[in-house]
């Protein structure tokens, strides 16, 4: 299993990593077929439990809000709103048509959108910015070591688990070991992004950022697991060997992006 997910991790970076730092369309390329594939299993996980988002709403929506987010951006809030009363239009079609629990599909169908259209939408506004692939990295970066570092000690020494329901395999132990490694993490790479030649980054600030995703990046695990869980599943689907599906993959990024968007906004420049 280490070493499938090993390989897998490595094939996914050797696209990842070059669409960071080239950014453009080729990184929106890579987020907009992650995120949305992301919706596409999220609408799938909702129907394994008898409702019913609307597939091409959800998925469809996902893509123009990151599309717009990307190349337009000051019309991001008005195609949210036209996409809020699509959605309620087409389930009270639905409802019409004998869907009783339309008004269900509805709320979750809107749920999608907004937790990874519009918060998925983060990864894209955060390259975006000045310097942002140290940016995007800096945000990424301690959520990979934390991520790692919780996964190896839990296996090795976790006794007390941390959500017994939602993820039964992650421990205190692994969450703690990740916690700590979060600052060490966040000023590792800024001191490394520092003589690499990147922007000047406060190694304090960046250490801080680390601590914060390291401490509330889990919760996006947890929250998809709580959709899985609610599914019956383990994964959201086997896209990636050893890392499950598109979800599986983003969960921990969404909270992450749009946590260092807004730290670094408050920040800024971080020195």
């Amino acid at each position: 299993m280490v070493v499938k997910r090993t390989l897998t991790a490595l094939g996914m970076a050797l696209i990842g990593l070059p669409a960071i730092y080239f950014g453009g369309f080729f990184y929106f390329l890579v987020i907009e077929v992650l995120v949305a594939g992301a919706a596409w299993e999220y609408v799938r996980l909702f129907r394994l439990v008898n409702l019913r988002p609307s597939m091409i709403v959800t998925v469809g929506g996902v893509a123009i809000l990151l599309a717009i987010r990307m190349f337009y951006a000051p019309a991001a809030w008005p195609v949210l709103a036209g996409l809020t009363l699509l959605v309620i239009t087409v389930h009270l079609i639905a409802y019409e048509k004998g869907r009783d629990q339309a008004a269900q599909d509805a709320t979750v169908t809107l749920s999608g959108l907004i937790y990874l259209g519009w918060i998925g939408a983060y990864l894209l506004d955060l390259r975006n910015q000045p310097n942002g692939t140290w940016w995007l990295m800096l945000s990424l970066f301690p959520v990979f070591v934390a991520d790692s570092i919780a996964y190896f000690i839990g296996i090795r020494f976790g006794k007390h688990r941390m959500s017994p329901r939602l993820s039964p395999k992650k421990s205190w132990e692994g969450y703690v070991a990740g916690v700590i490694s979060g600052p060490f993490a966040g000023a590792g790479f800024a001191w490394l992004a520092a003589q690499a030649g990147g922007p000047p980054m406060n190694l304090w600030a960046a250490a801080l950022l680390g601590l914060i995703l390291a401490a509330l990046t889990p919760l996006g695990d947890l929250g998809e697991s709580l959709f899985k869980r609610q599914a019956g599943v383990k994964d959201s689907s086997n896209v990636f060997p050893g890392h499950g599906g598109f979800f599986d993959r983003i969960d921990s990024w969404l909270w992450a992006a749009v946590i260092g968007f807004y730290f670094i906004q408050f920040s800024v420049s971080i020195p």
